[in-house]
């Protein structure tokens, strides 16, 4: 019956084809972060040189065409056993611009602040986020992360990737960051690491979205709550602001770190 209709032969062959494809990509997807957890389960862990914190942002998997955006973000520690991290402060400052509707870059000048040290830019960062697939188009959400940052004072270098994945359940969202970083310098000793940071949120309203984090790495781990939420100006413009506070679940991570952000898209 098909050859007797060409064109719908080629038809279905294309279908089945697309779907192939489909599959094979969301097996690949699937196997990647299969990966990810047996590194994170595996004992990569170095002695972990730098006393800084994980504790910072959770990313989603998406970009925006025609999509600019500046960015403030900041930490303040508090500790009362921790001299070294208690009312540390930490500001990234950032310019971020979609190329298409799968990649966006982002540049960041960070600064920081504690009890032995005043204010001081100490490193630049620079971010690729690429969306993977549609969204909506799975069950699950795929993106990369893939980042550069060179601390100018202490000369240590450091890369990293990583696979970001997000699903909704009606009002709920799941998001998952898993990374894998290196990270390299004249005063410390080489080393691979990762880490992992989670989202649950739930969308009251486009204004207000109540959310618990949890962070996990070599330098520190906690969990708390986040409350974020965007204000439509009109057009393409909006602010995106997030503000919480993320408890300490070890020895090694202050008692408090209080994490805010405002984004200016446009």
């Amino acid at each position: 019956m098909l050859k007797d209709h060409p064109g719908l032969e080629q038809t279905l062959l294309k279908i089945s084809q697309m779907n192939s494809d489909k599959y094979f990509l969301k097996q690949c997807l699937v196997f990647l972060s299969a990966l990810m957890v047996f590194l994170l389960s595996s004992p990569l862990y170095a002695d972990g040189a730098s006393g800084g914190t994980f504790i910072d942002k959770v990313y989603h998997p998406y970009v925006q065409p025609h999509e600019r955006e500046i960015e403030w973000r900041g930490t303040y520690k508090k500790d009362s056993e921790l001299r070294n991290q208690d009312n540390a402060q930490r500001h990234k400052l950032a310019y971020a611009q979609s190329f298409n509707d799968r990649w966006m870059g982002e540049i960041y000048l960070v600064g920081e602040k504690n009890r032995q040290k005043d204010f001081k830019l100490v490193s630049v960062e620079l971010e690729a986020l690429w969306q993977i697939t549609e969204q909506g188009e799975y069950d699950y959400d795929w993106g990369m992360l893939f980042e550069a940052e060179h601390e100018t004072e202490e000369h240590i270098s450091e890369v990293s990737s990583a696979l970001l994945i997000e699903r909704e359940w009606g009002k709920w969202v799941g998001t998952a960051n898993l990374y894998l970083i290196y990270e390299w310098g004249s005063h410390i000793d080489n080393e691979l690491e990762t880490a992992m940071a989670l989202q649950g949120r739930y969308r009251l309203s486009r204004q207000l979205e109540p959310a618990i984090e949890f962070y996990s790495s070599d330098t520190s781990e906690g969990i708390g709550p986040v409350l974020l939420g965007t204000i439509k100006l009109g057009g393409r413009k909006q602010i995106r602001w997030e503000a919480g506070v993320i408890a300490g679940l070890d020895n090694e991570t202050a008692d408090e770190t209080y994490k805010f952000s405002i984004e200016f898209e446009f």
